[in-house]
Order: C-alpha cells, then sequence, then structure tokens
C-alpha cells in the first residue's frame, strides 16, 4: 500500500482518482488544487506521501514547477505525473523536474496501479508509449531535436511569459498578470527572441504551440 497525495484542479476529476486510488488498495493522505495548495499541506503534514500524482496545468503553480520544489525540498517523495499531454516536450520537462514516472489521463486503471507499483519498487515508471516518445524527441532531424532541447532549457518565467504571448494581451498587461515590470518582460521577450532564433511575438506563439508549452 502506497500513501499518495493527488494534485488537479479539476474537483471532479480529482474525486474519481481518489476513488480509484483507493480501490487499488492505496491510502489517500490529502488533496490538492496546485502546487501552492500542495506546499502548503504538505509542509502541514506529519506524513509524507510516498508517491504525488501531480497534474501539470493548473493555476498558480503548475506541475512543472511543482516537480521541481518537490526534487528540491521533499527530495524523498516520488512524482507521477498524470496529464492529457502526450507530447515529448511535456513528457520530458516533467521527467528533467524531477518526475519519476509520467502517464495519461485516459490510461486503463491497471496501468495506474503498475505505474505505482514500478515507483514503489524500482523507483521509476516508464510506459512503452512515453519511452518511444522520448526515443522519438531524440531520433528527430537535428533542426527539430534542437527546438526540442532548447524548450527544456527556458526558465519557468520564460515558459509563462511565452504562454501569455499567445494571448491577446498588450506587453504591459502581461507583466501585470506576472506581477514584474514591463522592462522585465521586454528582458524575457528579447530573450526568447535570442534563444529560439524567433524575431517576432506571432513566431514565439507558433514556437509555444509546436512545442506544447501552450495548448489550442
Amino acid at each position: 500500500m502506497a500513501n499518495i497525495v493527488l494534485v488537479d484542479d479539476h474537483t471532479l476529476l480529482r474525486n474519481g482518482l481518489a476513488g480509484l486510488v483507493l480501490s487499488l488498495g492505496h491510502k489517500v493522505l490529502f488533496e490538492a488544487n496546485n502546487g501552492m495548495d500542495l506546499i502548503q499541506k504538505i509542509n502541514e503534514t506529519l506524513e509524507l506521501p510516498d508517491i504525488v500524482l501531480l497534474d501539470i496545468n493548473m493555476p498558480e503553480m503548475d506541475g512543472y514547477e511543482t516537480a521541481s520544489w518537490l526534487k528540491k525540498n521533499k527530495p524523498l517523495v516520488s512524482i507521477l505525473a498524470l496529464s492529457m499531454y502526450d507530447n515529448e516536450t511535456a513528457i520530458l520537462r516533467m521527467l528533467r523536474n524531477g518526475a519519476s514516472g509520467y502517464i495519461l489521463k485516459d490510461s486503463h486503471p491497471q496501468d495506474l496501479q503498475l505505474a505505482i507499483n514500478a515507483i514503489l519498487n524500482k523507483g521509476f515508471y516508464h510506459s512503452e508509449l512515453i519511452s518511444g516518445k522520448i526515443l522519438h524527441a531524440y531520433a528527430k532531424p537535428d533542426e527539430d531535436a534542437g527546438n526540442m532541447l532548447k524548450a527544456h532549457e527556458l526558465s519557468d518565467k520564460e515558459i509563462h511569459f511565452l504562454q501569455y504571448a499567445c494571448s491577446e494581451l498588450t506587453y504591459r498587461e502581461i507583466a501585470d498578470n506576472m506581477g514584474v515590470s514591463p522592462r522585465t518582460v521586454d528582458g524575457y521577450r528579447d530573450a526568447l527572441f535570442n534563444k529560439l532564433n524567433i524575431k517576432t511575438r506571432v513566431g514565439l506563439a507558433v514556437y509555444a504551440i509546436k512545442s506544447g508549452i501552450f495548448q489550442i
């Protein structure tokens, strides 16, 4: 039996997942709406979870940032990413940020049990699908592979800026939403122009969509 924490901002899905976890013979320590909620609750609990089932796309603090925080502050807690995203960028970034495994939300319950058992017994879980995605990412032509690697070299702030860049917000409005100065936002934009060899905001948006940073 594993002690498990669920982190997902969709209440109905999270409740259903809690029922599934219990039916598989495990214990749900608590549930959290996002990364910030998880940090508050995990710092207040006396019993650490064995595994955190972690969604990626969440408000306030997403799965990427949350995984990094857990890896740094709670290294004994394993992370199993549970997401709708099946693209290489999302998978590789979560693994790089500390996830021990990655499973899709439409997977069969038996796959979840396999993933939990593998992490408990071996410390990691890589399904055939995920392994295939990883191999595919590194087998791409040089140009595509270079862009993939660049996506993983971006900071969390740059990723958030890219997501905002896909909206209709002005740069000043993006700065307000990110809680930084317009000059800082200009710095994110110019740094991305240089890193990605892109010259326009439209180019940034196209890159964000193609790399899976922004979902249409």
